[in-house]
């Protein structure tokens, strides 16, 4: 795991080198001066000797300046090293992120996604920056003033040794408490951010049916369950600031009661006294840096798992060794084919499925909610595999084809319409970035969004907000057909994406299909029986079975289901809803 994280320092290594030597030589600078003041003490004050005392205090600053330079020098390189890692692991999580399939998101979660690429990698940078200065101080610091104080007076500095061993077997105990709560915390944060993820997109939800109190009781459920997950850690872990601090005031007593027995016996000088109370405040102040750095490690290293999680998943879909890089065509077969989202399903969502559809043909998909519509059409553009069967596209398995050639090949205008921000253009371009104002604006007209974009201030250059809120519904899923269009597909799915127009447009989006674009196969979910009763055919879907597959009269005239939910919307003036209709 760890050789994972570092693995994504890259251009950041020589400043990863360079901080711990620049805090090693701070350390080597601030050992010195205590040898120099006790000089000063012993040879000069007691000696009278001036020109000594300004040549060491001379000295004293060039070794103070040189240890300032020094920790600079650490901390301006241990910044760059830290910042680099937290964007390269990103950066490489993000990458990641993109090849995954929806069974692989399903698995992280979204929110749990953003956690990692957020909380988790601002742990990781802190406790790098950390390592890297105060992990190669303390210890270099506590070494060189136990070296130090056993040069100037062994017998004094067993006092520090025993002190040291003391602390860090307390240290080691408390890590060992505090690690479990450190390692539930962040789970806790995927909660947060998925109740913030889910406030925020439903906001006019959660206004319209006057919710906010029970999102934000929902929120503040989920805030108090991570203050109190890091108050039981904090618990654990603030006992480590009184040992220390009783220890070092003991270590100060004992060394001064000590010391001036020895400064009476002259074994002891008053300048070597002073050096090894210093030295007593470096040793002590080492283990205290090092306290929070195991601190900060068993923080980090939860989060490192997690971020090790994201790099090493593999997609669950991806390209075959030669793949084929044309789509022939438009036509489409289902094999006898079984899908299940997880994999441990006791029943499949889609069972032995089998249809096939002519390159050119029109085709309505119809059903209740739940029939497994959607999952249908994202096996044609392999958002899903298959778990038994096949599923072909031009005659070629959809395995076979290189993903990017095949989705570029299928446009698929989903239920949920996204926009990003930006102008319309901008978004309209996703479906072909190098697509003319001509062709845009031809692509809107076919999906009847010309109207209404041709009545705003700023037309084509009206900039759309994040998630396209400051559009309708209607207008919203317009722009997203007129989008699918642009990369001039060979298949059109539209994933009831007409739901939010009014009849009287759905009719001519459906007209400006069949005129347009004849030669690309177009599949319509629907609820309306209006939106597909003149498809080519059309499918009726019950229960993650093919129902019916025929035109609107074959279905009028053998399927059950079909002709009960038409009699039912014509009898509701063709407005009712598929769910409305009989027992399927």
């Amino acid at each position: 795991m760890v050789k994972k994280i570092l693995g994504e320092l890259h251009e950041f290594k020589l400043p990863s080198i360079l901080t711990p030597l620049c805090m090693i030589g701070e350390v080597i600078c601030e050992m010195i001066i205590p040898v120099l003041m006790g000089r000063i003490v012993d040879l000069g004050i007691n000696g009278a000797d001036m020109n000594y005392i300004i040549r060491v205090g001379l000295m004293m600053i060039v070794v103070a300046i040189l240890g300032l330079l020094a920790g600079i020098g650490g901390a301006f390189y241990g910044s760059r090293a830290s910042t680099g890692l937290a964007r390269n692991l990103r950066k490489r999580m993000f990458d990641n992120i993109q090849t995954f399939s929806f069974a692989n998101i399903d698995k992280f979660s979204s929110s749990g996604l953003v956690t990692r690429l957020t909380t988790d990698v601002t742990n990781i940078q802190n406790a790098y920056m950390m390592i890297l200065r105060m992990a190669m101080r303390a210890p270099a610091s506590m070494i060189i003033a136990l070296v130090m104080s056993f040069i100037i007076c062994p017998r004094l500095a067993l006092v520090y040794l025993v002190a040291v061993i003391c602390l860090g077997a307390f240290i080691i105990f408390i890590m060992s408490k505090a690690t479990k709560y450190f390692r539930e915390v962040f789970e806790k944060y995927d909660r947060l951010n998925e109740s913030v993820q889910e406030n925020v997109s439903a906001i006019r939800v959660v206004k319209a049916y006057v919710r906010e109190e029970y999102e934000n009781s929902k929120f503040k459920t989920a805030a108090l369950n991570i203050y109190e997950m890091f108050v039981r850690a904090e618990k654990v872990v603030t006992l480590n600031g009184p040992v220390m601090t009783a220890t070092v005031y003991a270590c100060i007593l004992l060394i001064s009661w000590m010391g001036a027995h020895m400064i009476v016996s002259n074994e002891l000088t008053t300048g070597a006294m002073m050096s090894l109370l210093t030295y007593c405040m470096n040793i002590l102040m080492s283990l205290m840096m090092l306290s929070m750095i195991f601190v900060m490690v068993t923080m980090s290293s939860a989060s490192a798992k997690r971020i090790a999680e994201v790099i090493d998943e593999e997609t669950s879909i991806s390209n075959p060794d030669q793949p084929v890089m044309e789509v022939k065509d438009g036509s489409i077969r289902f094999d006898h084919v079984d899908f299940a989202y997880n994999t441990e399903s006791e029943e499949p969502v889609l069972k032995d499925i089998n249809l096939e559809i002519k390159s050119g043909e029109t085709i309505g998909i119809i059903g209740g909610t739940g029939s497994a519509k959607s999952s249908l059409v994202n096996l044609i553009s392999r958002l899903y595999d298959v778990e038994k069967g096949s599923v072909s596209v031009g005659g070629i398995d959809v395995r076979k084809y290189d993903m990017e050639v095949l989705r570029n090949q299928v446009s698929v205008v989903l239920q949920k319409n996204v926009l990003f921000s930006g102008t319309i253009y901008e978004n309209l371009r996703w479906g072909d970035k190098e697509a003319t104002d001509e062709e845009v604006r031809r692509a809107c007209a076919l999906a009847c969004a010309d109207e209404f974009i041709e009545k705003m201030p700023e037309g084509y250059d009206t900039f759309i907000e994040q998630g396209g809120t400051n559009v309708s519904g209607g207008q919203r899923q317009r722009l997203c057909i007129a989008r699918a269009l642009l990369k001039k597909p060979k298949i059109l799915i539209l994933d009831d994406s007409t739901s939010a127009v009014d009849t009287a447009t759905d009719a001519k989006i459906r007209k400006a299909f069949a005129e347009e674009i004849p030669n690309t196969t177009k599949l319509i979910i629907a609820q309306r029986i209006s939106s597909v009763q003149d498809c080519d055919r059309i499918i009726v879907m019950d229960d993650g079975k093919v129902d019916g597959f025929g035109t609107h009269e074959e279905l009028l005239a053998n399927n059950t289901i079909y002709r009960e939910v038409y009699e039912s919307q014509v009898g509701s003036s063709g407005d009712a809803d598929f769910d409305e209709g009989g027992d399927n």
